[in-house]
């Protein structure tokens, strides 16, 4: 065995290490379309709120931020299952396994925390509280689920964080907070990871 040979076959062991501990078959355009979609629900809040400031809201309004949220973590949860299967089947590689199942438990718990902190939050009328605490806990979720797939996905994680702390000393900017956290940022990172690895 030669010099190349040797070189291809530990490229093709540590390639299969990877894929043993990692979860590769996240497509980056569901990146895009969760960005896409945090967007538009921004935007609709927008619309909703008109000119209020984030102080008093009655208990519908409450339901519907919460249900709007709901709907897009929804449609962004959906489309990311659908184009990661797609992907999976591309690249004939199971798309449920041990390390899916730990990263996603790795997600779900700062989610969860977050989630149950931000239904405080607005149990106490503290609004101004909503978007800092939902980008850092969802940074958080990023960071500890990274170790699982992408190592891109925890410089997602740390960005989301850094906004969520800038934010939280400039309360009542956080649609702008959560435009660029859960919007801009997503479809960069989601163009990025389909050029790098999706088109590969």
């Amino acid at each position: 065995m030669n010099a190349k040979e040797q070189l291809d076959a530990i490229k093709d062991i540590r390639q299969m290490m990877n894929q043993s501990v990692r979860f590769l078959s996240l497509s980056g355009l569901s990146g895009v379309f969760a960005g896409l979609y945090a967007l538009a629900a921004c935007a609709i809040a927008y619309y909703y709120i008109g000119n209020y400031k984030y102080m008093h809201y009655a208990m519908e309004d409450r339901m519907f931020f919460v249900a709007m949220g709901l709907g897009t973590l929804i449609l962004a949860i959906g489309t990311a299952y659908i184009l990661t299967r797609k992907k999976a089947k591309r690249d004939g590689v199971k798309m449920w396994d041990e390390n899916v199942k730990v990263g996603l438990i790795n997600l779900a718990i700062p989610l969860a925390t977050g989630g149950i902190l931000c239904l405080a939050f607005i149990y106490h009328e503290l609004f101004a509280l909503l978007a800092p605490c939902t980008l850092i806990f969802y940074g958080l979720a990023l960071v500890n689920a990274s170790r699982n797939t992408f190592p891109m996905i925890r410089q997602l994680g740390l960005f989301e964080i850094a906004l969520g702390l800038v934010n939280a000393f400039f309360l009542g900017y956080g649609m702008i907070f959560w435009m660029l956290g859960f919007g801009v940022i997503h479809i960069v990172y989601g163009i990025y990871m389909y050029i790098k690895y999706d088109r590969s």
